[in-house]
């Protein structure tokens, strides 16, 4: 019995040492640290999993862009979404799945996110993603918010 406990133990420090955490807040990027992390890069062997928080509509002092206009909201919110990502040393070709919330999403929104989303995603192969109409955000004024998982190997 001795001996299962100490191959488990050998086993769990073995995957601790080859698993790497890695927490960011890029200076480009408002500073939520005392909340989140803006980006949590997981490096496992060659693989990287980059978990990229929810981005909405701000400049890096937490300002906010286009209040009550959502196409200048998604506009910034994807573009900070490619911050982080390149902030960990990915792109959006790197992203397997989005989360896009929409406060208080009408269909007729659908085409304004959409043309946001392709300029972030040009490529014919796009991400899984989630669209969900919400009642509200985090903050005042928030229209969008983005959340991403990319991985590079």
């Amino acid at each position: 019995m001795r001996s299962v406990s100490l191959l488990r133990d050998a086993l769990v420090r073995q995957r601790e040492s080859e698993m790497k955490k890695e927490f960011l807040n890029p200076s480009n990027l408002p500073n939520w640290q005392h909340s989140f992390s803006q980006v949590v890069i997981i490096k496992s062997g060659a693989v990287r999993t980059i978990y990229v928080a929810g981005q909405v509509s701000v400049d890096q002092e937490k300002n906010l862009i286009g209040a009550g206009d959502l196409k200048a909201q998604a506009a910034r919110t994807f573009k900070n979404l490619e911050i982080a990502l390149a902030a960990a040393g990915a792109t959006t070709a790197d992203v397997v799945k989005v989360n896009i919330y929409v406060k208080r999403y009408k269909p007729v929104d659908a085409t304004i996110i959409s043309e946001a989303f392709r300029r972030a995603f040009p490529r014919q192969h796009l991400p899984a993603s989630t669209w969900l109409g919400i009642e509200t955000l985090a903050g005042e004024g928030f229209l969008i918010q983005v959340d991403a998982i990319a991985v590079v190997e």
